[in-house]
Order: structure tokens, then C-alpha cells, then sequence
């Protein structure tokens, strides 16, 4: 059975250009149209969704269809504010949704959501890349001011070993000399990569592997890492190595956060997204790639202070490796963000792919 589709003509072309998630059904409530903003939104394929039911296509739109079925018998629309759309297993999403019945030809509608949630997840990234900005310009100052004195210290500490070369001497020289070189790299750790990315075309499941691959070395018995990868990612503009670093950082960050269970599961996850604003500027395609784990989940005091310098949950801690994370994907033109609960805490790398709208 064939269903009517908008031509892919300039009115669909504008359309698929909205950030407002567009969705058409005809008259049994089976969509005949949906925009990108639309399949990124509920994470669907326009390809499988074009004639389905919307119950079955988008799950979360199952309990509201007895008041679409009377919008379409009544011929009348209505606007509802902050809706929450539930589904079982994951988080509701808030959206305001208007629906509009369509005029001439067969009876049908048009919904427009505009999620909400997406909208406040764009505020927050701009704070958080503004904050970022700021204490890497603290954190850069501080280093000056550190690295001076403690080059003067272990340059008088190598003079007094020469000084007195005697082996009770230069026990506290070697101490000193130890500590400032100690001091010295927790700044520079502190400061990062110390070189712009070298970008060339990377495959992110190479790079997923390599990353896998090691942390499976460390994982104690118990710990699982699990692939769910989307093979028909392309490859991506980047530093190979710097993206190790960055997703070697998150992922034996999860792998911490099990240490202590005996059993857990590291989930590492590939997707692509249409219609993503990274910094306040929107991208046609970008990739996702999560680690997850169910582990005990972060504090909600420290979530929003988990990419702040020296912040960890752990006495060995340093609170370095997820800031470096950040200052890595950010210096990619990408963003880093968590989600977090007990049993299911989910890191999520967005990175661009192509141009910019």
C-alpha cells in the first residue's frame, strides 16, 4: 500500500530547514510526512517512519492520540504548553506541540513540536562554553604565576646539590627537585595539550576500539564494555590522537566509577544527530558518540562542578581527566555533556559533521 508524500520540492527543503520537529498524518493518524528536526528529535528514520501509525512510529505520542483522533473529527487544532511526552524506560520530554488540521484534499494533520528541553540544553552549553572560556583563562594566569617560582625552586635545589654532594644532602635535594617536577606537571596537565589539533579524516570506531581495547586491559574481572556502533557514521574532520585522549578520559572515568562493584557494563554507543546547535551555531549532521555505565550515578551536588579543574569523587583523584575531555572535543568545534542517575550515567560527545546552517 503506498502512502502520499510532500515532494521533495522547495517547500519540503524548508521545512527540513526548521528547528521545529514538523510531522503530517492522514486521516488513520499514519504519518505521510516528517522534517529532520523531527527524526532527530524522536530518533527515527523518515525512510521506516512514512506510514506507520504515530502510536507505533514515536511510542510517546501513544497515550495522546484519542485527542488527535478528535481533532481530526471535529476539524479543530489546539495548542498545548509544556507537554510532557513519556516513554517507558526513558526521560520525558517537554515540548509545546500545535496541531492544525489540513485544509483541502483529504482529511489529516499537521503537528508542530518545538522541544523544549533542546532549547534549554542550547543555554546551557553557551554557559558552560563561557565558562570554560573563563576558567581556562584563570587556570592560565594561575600557571604563570606558579611555573616562575617553581622553576626558581628546583634550579636553587640542583646548586645545592652541587654544593654538597654528600648523600645526606642530596636527599632533601632529590625531594625538592621530585616535588617542584611533580607541581610542574600537575600545571601543565592542568593548562593541556600544549598544540592545535592535527586533523585529518578519522574513523570514530577505530578510534572507539583503540580506546576499548585498553580499557579492557585495566578492567578488573566483572566489568563488561558492550558496542553499539552505527556503521554508517562517515569519517570525521579530527586529531586522532586528541579524540583518544578525550574518550580514554570519559571511559576510565566509568570504568572508576564500577571499580568497586565487581560487576558493571560500559556501553559505548555511535550515532548521528541532524539538527544540532553546538555553541550557538546549527549543524545539518553531527555525531554522538556515548559511553555509559551503571554504576552508581554522580551526586547532584556535583553535577554541575564535574568539568570544573580538581573535582572527583575519588581521595586519589587529580579531577583532571574529564576538563581535558571538554577542552579536547571544544577545541573540535564539539561539545560534552552528561546525563546522570543511579544505574545509568551517560556521557555524550557531539562532534560536527559538514557544514554549518
Amino acid at each position: 500500500m503506498k502512502f502520499s508524500v510532500l515532494n521533495r520540492g522547495q517547500p519540503a527543503a524548508i521545512l527540513d530547514g526548521l528547528t521545529t520537529a514538523v510531522i503530517t498524518l492522514d486521516h488513520a493518524l499514519r504519518i505521510t510526512y516528517i522534517n529532520s528536526a523531527a527524526e532527530s528529535l524522536f530518533g527515527l528514520s523518515r525512510h521506516h517512519a512514512l506510514g506507520e501509525s504515530l502510536a507505533e512510529a514515536v511510542a510517546r505520542f501513544a497515550e495522546h492520540e484519542p485527542r488527535l483522533r478528535r481533532a481530526l473529527e471535529t476539524g479543530s487544532g489546539f495548542i498545548e504548553r509544556e507537554l510532557k511526552l513519556h516513554r517507558s524506560g526513558e526521560e520525558p520530554i517537554t515540548v509545546d506541540c500545535t496541531v492544525t488540521p489540513l485544509l483541502g484534499g483529504k482529511p489529516g494533520l499537521m503537528m508542530e513540536i518545538l522541544a523544549l528541553d533542546r532549547h534549554l540544553r542550547i543555554s546551557r552549553d553557551e554557559l558552560l562554553l563561557t565558562q570554560h572560556q573563563a576558567s581556562r583563562e584563570l587556570i592560565r594566569g594561575l600557571a604563570h604565576e606558579i611555573k616562575n617560582p617553581l622553576g626558581g625552586i628546583r634550579g636553587a635545589a640542583q646548586l645545592l646539590e652541587r654544593e654538597y654532594p654528600d648523600s645526606e644532602h642530596r636527599e632533601y635535594t632529590r625531594v625538592i627537585i621530585r616535588e617542584a617536577d611533580r607541581l610542574q606537571n600537575l600545571v601543565d596537565r592542568l593548562l593541556g595539550p600544549n598544540r592545535l589539533p592535527q586533523k585529518a579524516d578519522v574513523n570514530v570506531h577505530q578510534i572507539l576500539e583503540h580506546v576499548r581495547q585498553l580499557v579492557e586491559a585495566e578492567a578488573p574481572t566483572g566489568i563488561v564494555v558492550l558496542r553499539d556502533y552505527d556503521p554508517s557514521i562517515p569519517e570525521v574532520h579530527a586529531d586522532r590522537e586528541q579524540l583518544i585522549q578525550a574518550t580514554l578520559n570519559v571511559t576510565r572515568n566509568a570504568l572508576q566509577a564500577l571499580g568497586g562493584r565487581g560487576s558493571g557494563m560500559i556501553v559505548l554507543r555511535t550515532r548521528t544527530r541532524r539538527q544540532v546547535t553546538i555553541g550557538g551555531r546549527r549543524h545539518k549532521l553531527a555525531i554522538q558518540m556515548d559511553i555509559e555505565d551503571n554504576g552508581p550515578g554522580i551526586p547532584p551536588t556535583l553535577m554541575e562542578k564535574i568539568f570544573y579543574p580538581m573535582v572527583t569523587t575519588r581521595a586519589e583523584g587529580t579531577g583532571l581527566g574529564l576538563p581535558i575531555a571538554q577542552y579536547l572535543i571544544h577545541s573540535h568545534g564539539g561539545l560534552i555533556e552528561c546525563q546522570s542517575q543511579p544505574g545509568r550515567t551517560v556521557f555524550s560527545m557531539y562532534l560536527p559533521l559538514g557544514d554549518t546552517l
